[in-house]
């Protein structure tokens, strides 16, 4: 492959395929997987070296949806700024805008009054929750099982989206969350119809597991594929369902207890072999953890004001310093790193985004493996391109 021209694609996002001489195993193929490949999860590309079916050497190529956020951060007031990053997790808003307000409420000293502590954990584990059943029906439409999975978890989906289209005014680019608390407080309607909907999940998820957990193509297709053991996972930085899926506890929920997650009582799932079926099973089983602690949340709600008096959002400077703020988005540790220099705008703003670090021992899982599998692992990862390219 020394020297050889740069590998072609279709641009309807068709798989090309070349010859390459390798003189130890003859010719291997190179497969151009992508961008646009209904399996990549948007436009995202493999370029994938096949001995036969084998997967001998795999190449992740992002870019594609580069829009420059930091830069536009930079050159944008901090407010402002809150919009953009719905963007980042276009299936995530809440969660991406809570771990951006965490880094601008450090860099400011701003309080977060108690009911919105507790509105900013209700959301994010209702996103969880989307999150988590969004990835299962995706993964087995990946395995090839079934599409109905994919279709109740977009009946469950829906509801959720109301709820937040009800609150926020938007179903997924919710700009919700505000530096010192939340935008608005929930109805007490609101409320009870969130309350109602947690409640009856564990019923949509006893039949889900029961009609998909045991399916037995899917037990052949994802266990023992995949694999990631603990010390490639800890020293390539990955985080979230796919580290802890490889049997590390690390959740910074309880890591950094942010927010008032110390108040609740729930556990952290962990894996024992780090393949694609734990990796499902993380998904499962932190959804039931959500339910939980929802329903701590619900029944403990105190009253009170959802912002802080003091947080003045008009003419917001903030005074010179620097601010790491992350949160356990569903995908692993989202975080923001700002300076302030004084001004309006941030003089340096650098997200840390979970896909793009998750995504890179991709080749290391999928070694050995065949294509479909690598159609299987890369799902089980749960990527979103505008966290990736940003």
């Amino acid at each position: 492959m020394n020297g050889s021209a740069p590998t072609p694609f279709s641009p309807f996002g068709g798989p090309t395929v070349r010859a390459v001489n390798d003189p130890f195993h003859g010719d291997l193929l190179e497969v151009s997987m992508g961008p646009q490949h209904p399996s990549t999860h948007g436009v995202f590309r493999m370029v994938v070296t096949l001995d036969g079916e084998v997967i001998v050497k795999l190449k992740p190529v992002f870019g594609y949806l580069h829009r420059n956020h930091e830069k536009i951060a930079e050159n944008t007031t901090y407010l402002s700024t809150m919009p953009y990053t719905d963007r980042l997790d276009y299936l995530c808003s809440m969660t991406t805008n809570w771990a951006y307000a965490l880094a601008v409420e450090k860099l400011a000293g701003l309080t977060v009054p108690d009911r919105a502590q507790y509105l900013r954990i209700i959301l994010a584990e209702m996103t969880r929750l989307v999150n988590h059943t969004c990835l299962v029906g995706f993964l087995f439409n990946d395995l090839g099982t079934s599409f109905t999975p994919l279709l109740y978890g977009f009946r469950e989906r829906e509801k959720f989206l109301d709820l937040f289209e009800a609150l926020s005014g938007s179903r997924m680019m919710c700009n919700y969350q505000r530096f010192g608390g939340c935008r608005v407080d929930p109805t007490p309607e609101w409320l009870e119809a969130a309350r109602r909907l947690v409640e009856n999940y564990p019923r949509f998820l006893d039949e889900w597991e029961t009609m998909l957990t045991g399916n037995e193509i899917m037990l052949a297709r994802t266990q023992g594929v995949g694999r990631l053991d603990p010390q490639h996972a800890v020293t390539a930085g990955i985080t979230g369902p796919c580290l802890r899926a490889s049997g590390c506890n690390y959740d910074v929920r309880k890591v950094d207890g942010y927010g008032f997650y110390p108040r609740f009582d729930f556990r952290v799932p962990l894996g024992a072999h780090g393949d694609t079926y734990d990796r499902y099973m993380m998904r499962v089983l932190e959804m039931r953890e959500s339910v939980k602690i929802l329903q701590q949340a619900f029944k403990e709600l105190p009253a009170g004001p959802v912002m802080d008096p003091k947080a003045k959002l008009r003419g917001f400077r903030p005074k010179p310093g620097e601010a790491y703020g992350r949160t356990e988005s569903p995908k692993g540790e989202l975080g923001f790193y700002l300076i302030s220099d004084g001004t309006p705008n941030p003089y340096r703003y650098r997200v840390r985004p979970p896909t793009l670090i998750n995504l890179t021992l991709l080749e290391e899982m999928c070694l050995g493996h065949t294509v479909a599998d690598a159609v299987v692992i890369l799902g089980s990862i749960d990527i979103v391109l505008g966290e990736v390219d940003r």
